[in-house]
């Protein structure tokens, strides 16, 4: 008796289990997805924010009328060079399986990968299943979510604009994106959730310079004014 039950629970749980998560694969959910483009859309746009070039706009056949100037960062071109390879850079993060939320979708190496090269580079026989040479490519659960991204950018071609052109600097694209139009009807508690997700380790360390010169600037400031 009691084995028959075993038995058949065992039959229901593999009858409900996702193939993939049975392997320990768990794709990204739709606010993870929006929540991951909408970072690096961010991160992307204000690198070409920087600069400070003016495109000239128009054609003439006597090239003898002006031309109209119309700045970069306020030109369809920027927002076209943002987009281009926005999915691509998704395949520079990794899963990071020791985190339970949204942020285990991350630039940089998972704690576990890291202790697993620390052991092989020990000479500890380590067997994953896999080919050491494949440990560092994109996993299933990364490319899976480049997928959905350019699902996603697609699907909402005319937001993602509409932001751009008329929004941008007073909402955030998360909650102009996700909250009130992707996710509008659905979950979006994992926008809240804090982590260093679109982040590497190197864009962290430029903006606490920065925010440390800010810093001594304003202290310096303020020992001026006080003497």
């Amino acid at each position: 008796m009691l084995r028959t039950l075993l038995l058949s629970f065992i039959l229901v749980n593999a009858l409900c289990t996702d193939p993939e998560e049975a392997e320990g694969v768990k794709y990204a959910n739709k606010c993870e997805v929006c929540k991951v483009v909408a970072t690096e859309l961010e991160s992307r746009l204000d690198e070409t924010g920087k600069s400070h070039d003016v495109l000239e706009i128009g054609y003439s056949v006597d090239d003898v009328a002006p031309k109209k100037k119309k700045e970069y960062k306020k030109s369809e071109l920027r927002l076209i060079e943002s987009l281009e390879n926005v999915c691509e850079r998704i395949l520079e993060y990794n899963i990071h399986k020791e985190r339970e939320d949204s942020t285990r979708f991350a630039k940089g190496m998972s704690q576990t990968f890291k202790t697993l090269h620390g052991l092989k580079n020990k000479g500890v026989k380590v067997e994953l299943g896999i080919p050491y040479e494949l440990w560092d490519k994109p996993s299933a659960e990364i490319t899976n979510l480049k997928t959905q991204c350019e699902n996603l950018l697609e699907d909402h071609e005319s937001d993602v604009e509409d932001w751009y052109y008329n929004h941008q600097g007073k909402v955030s694209l998360k909650r102009y994106l996700c909250s009130e139009r992707a996710l509008s009807d659905q979950d979006d508690s994992c926008l809240n959730e804090k982590g260093d997700t679109g982040v590497s380790s190197k864009d962290m360390k430029d903006k606490d310079k920065t925010n440390k010169k800010q810093t001594d600037k304003n202290t310096r400031k303020n020992t001026k004014e006080d003497l």
